[in-house]
């Protein structure tokens, strides 16, 4: 098992990275709280991980704190959340956030997240409800998000949340309604996601 990564930040595309440690590229997927996180590339990272082993693949995700990674496994055990829906979560929504859904059985919230079902929503609510007290306290706020956008920062945020499980005319909406010029592919993504989830 790898518990965590620490090297260069080589490459990040939401909900894609890369860091070089010693030379040898780790690809990983992260969620969008973790990507608010990340330093420029370039600059040193260090990550808690997760590995899942498939028949066809081993995937990596990467957290910049430890109660995402233990909330992350803790989505994985229950029956019908796989790694997608988990990166989806994260990206929709704090840790803090989940855990006050969890003990308010607030169901609405966890529905605008893409591929949750009000069924999906029910269950989370309550097969976690006995797990959230192992989480502990949620560590600091994310970092600062990156300074500089990409000329291609639009296109970027649009392809990460198609890959986190929305619906491309979705997007396409929620960007319309989010400043894009000169802003960063995380902050972009970040607005977005706060139009979704009506806040």
């Amino acid at each position: 098992m790898i518990g965590f990564l620490r090297g260069v930040l080589a490459q990040k595309h939401p909900p894609a990275l890369i860091v070089d440690v010693g030379g040898v590229g780790y690809e990983l997927e992260a969620p969008m709280s973790t990507f608010y996180a990340l330093p420029a590339v370039g600059a040193e990272v260090r990550l808690h991980t997760h590995l899942v082993v498939r028949e066809d693949a081993h995937l990596l995700f990467g957290f910049a704190t430890e109660p995402e990674r233990r909330l992350f496994r803790d989505l994985l055990r229950v029956s019908g959340i796989g790694p997608k829906i988990g990166l989806a979560l994260l990206s929709g929504m704090s840790v803090e956030a989940f855990l006050l859904c969890v003990e308010t059985q607030d169901a609405g919230s966890l529905v605008r997240v893409p591929g949750i079902g009000r069924k999906t929503a029910e269950r989370l609510i309550i097969e976690m409800r006995d797990r959230i007290r192992a989480l502990g306290e949620p560590g600091p706020a994310a970092g600062q998000p990156a300074v500089a956008a990409s000329s291609g920062a639009a296109a970027e945020a649009f392809a990460a949340m198609v890959a986190l499980g929305y619906r491309p005319a979705e997007v396409a909406r929620l960007l319309k309604g989010v400043a894009i010029e000169g802003a960063a592919t995380e902050d972009i993504i970040r607005e977005a996601l706060k139009l979704a989830a009506g806040k």
